[in-house]
């Protein structure tokens, strides 16, 4: 089976920002956002900013208003209009008919506790053991649409965490496009919404790393050409915990923006201004100036510097 490896694309930069409306803006998404907003500007391209709410379960009411608010108090400027993974079902459907044309989706009717007896450890949870791959057992109704992984490796040139290669058919296993609660998966509406944008370049935190070979596996069997990827040094906790909304993360001040954002760019290891600068425009200037994805760690995870 062949090893995918796939190049920096040539059309002009397009990058995003898309965080899941389940809470208020946090350290590390301030990270998150900080780094794909310089990385856009430094090379001259368009920032957008992208709510992903395919997962109603875990929306928070108002969320995306103070996001929105907070990026905008930090002064980030996206250059398109906002846009809503909720709205974008009809796009996930055609998906999912193209998928079924290739001959590799197919219903499952396992649950999670099958899945976790089953299953033998991978790289994220249990690997899928495919005991619905050659059709539902008898006693199985389906649940979800999973799609069966039939490559030896993927390979893949991340810019700051360098070569990375996975086989999804062994640390990963025929992975869900279609959930039980009749939701689209993340996996899926990801790769849909960045091919429908022109996304070109994805700069995000480290967490995201190890699902990047589905989802280049996901862009390949839709046709599409998959963005270049850079995935920054997650901000956790002194635990070692990821900052999180789930954890109860504290937000970032969107009142006194400036202490957040230098040690935003400090937590990247980017140069500071050699004076104070007192407004977030000045700070973004000087960043997107000086901006070098060589001097970020190529690490998982760092303690955060920053308490609101």
């Amino acid at each position: 089976m062949p090893v995918f490896v796939f190049p920096s694309s040539p059309m002009s930069y397009r990058g995003r920002f898309a965080p899941s409306p389940t809470g208020s803006l946090h350290f590390g998404s301030l990270v998150a956002a900080l780094g794909s907003y310089l990385d856009a500007r430094h090379h001259g391209g368009v920032w957008l900013v992208r709510i992903e709410d395919v997962d109603r379960t875990r929306e928070v009411p108002g969320a995306t208003d103070l996001i929105l608010h907070t990026l905008d108090a930090f002064g980030f400027e996206w250059d398109e209009s906002v846009e809503y993974q909720s709205r974008r079902d009809p796009a996930y459907r055609e998906a999912i008919e193209k998928l079924q044309h290739t001959g590799l989706l197919y219903p499952c009717g396992c649950s999670r506790k099958d899945i976790r007896q089953q299953g033998r450890p991978g790289v994220e949870g249990p690997v899928y053991a495919g005991t619905c791959r050659n059709g539902l057992p008898p006693d199985l109704k389906r649940r979800t649409l999973r799609v069966r992984t039939e490559v030896d490796s993927i390979t893949l040139d991340d810019r700051i965490q360098g070569r990375i290669s996975q086989c999804l058919e062994t640390e990963v296993g025929d992975f869900v496009v279609h959930r039980a609660d009749g939701l689209f998966a993340y996996q899926l509406a990801v790769v849909v919404d960045d091919a429908w944008q022109g996304i070109t370049h994805v700069v995000r935190g480290a967490d995201l790393l190890l699902s990047t070979p589905r989802q280049i596996y996901l862009h390949r069997l839709l046709g599409q050409q998959p963005p270049e990827y850079a995935h920054l040094p997650l901000a956790v906790d002194r635990t070692g915990r990821k900052l999180s909304k789930q954890l109860a993360s504290q937000p970032v001040d969107a009142e006194k923006p400036v202490p957040a954002l230098l040690a935003a760019l400090g937590h990247l290891d980017q140069p500071l201004p050699p004076e104070p600068l007192d407004s977030t425009a000045e700070i973004l200037t000087w960043a997107v100036e000086h901006w070098d994805t060589h001097l970020i760690p190529a690490i998982a995870m760092r303690a955060a510097d920053y308490t609101p």
